[in-house]
């Protein structure tokens, strides 16, 4: 068995501030390490069921947070960015059995996390299809372009719920709650006893997390700067709407991974 697995930091039990997630910051190297143990109890549950192989892309800010130290020696480890269209998921084929993501966070518009985001901070949302995404909704299609399911998720709660309505298949650890500008979390000790059972549990059912890709893609990208809508509005097939929000269908994955890049 081969596995795919993208790690975040925000849906990391504990992380809770920007300066939390930013390499060199004084109170980084805590949250960074977190995020190495819970890849790292990803990765033990997946060897003991199985897995051969593990690719994992650190797929935070400067992509250089997790210990490649610390990792198992059937690991492969991506650093920094490939500036793909797949992004959080580069690296990922059509090879891969499955797919785990640790660490990610409620999107951009809602309230789940106190670091609420999609992709960066320079948008008040992205919706697809009417619905507001997720890193992990986008991700999960880009995977989902493969072949490849998403069988396990860890991250704040709401994200969970979420992903379970989006993937019934799909086995979720909430390892933190945000409340306001809080986070409530667990203690990261039993985050990763956690996401070991998880993942074995995922894992041990990749058909039922199959996704159904949409024909197309109808996407709405409200910007907090006007400048940027106005900048967006020159890709083709890219309509702005109003000062702040632009518009475009995608016909596929690629087709709404690849306008993402440009214009976000």
């Amino acid at each position: 068995m081969k596995i795919f697995m993208s790690v975040d930091i925000e849906g990391i039990t504990g992380v809770t501030s920007w300066s939390e997630t930013t390499l060199g910051n004084h109170d980084y190297k805590q949250f960074a390490d977190q995020m190495t143990k819970e890849t790292v109890a990803a990765c033990e549950s997946a060897i003991a069921m199985g897995a051969k192989e593990i690719f994992i892309k650190d797929a935070h800010d400067s992509a250089r947070n997790i210990d490649i130290t610390k990792l198992p020696k059937c690991a492969k480890l991506s650093r920094g960015w490939t500036n793909c269209p797949d992004s959080m998921v580069a690296g990922i084929d059509e090879d891969f059995d499955a797919a785990i993501f640790i660490g990610y966070h409620t999107a951009s518009g809602t309230d789940g996390n106190p670091l609420a985001h999609t992709m960066n901070t320079n948008i008040n949302y992205i919706k697809v299809n009417g619905d507001y995404a997720s890193e992990f909704v986008l991700n999960s299609y880009l995977a989902a372009d493969y072949g490849v399911p998403v069988v396990f998720l860890s991250g704040d709660k709401m994200l969970c719920e979420k992903a379970k309505e989006f993937n019934k298949g799909i086995e979720t650890v909430a390892v933190k709650e945000g409340v306001g500008g809080a986070a409530i979390n667990i203690n990261p000790e039993l985050a990763c006893e956690l996401i070991k059972e998880g993942v074995k549990n995922g894992l041990k059912h990749i058909s039922a997390c199959k996704l159904q890709i949409p024909e197309k893609f109808e996407v709405e990208i409200n910007y907090k700067e006007h400048k940027n809508a106005k900048h967006a509005s020159y890709y083709p097939g890219v309509t702005q709407i109003d000062a702040h929000t632009v518009k475009f269908t995608a016909n596929s994955v690629k087709e709404l991974a690849t306008t993402r890049m440009f214009i976000m």
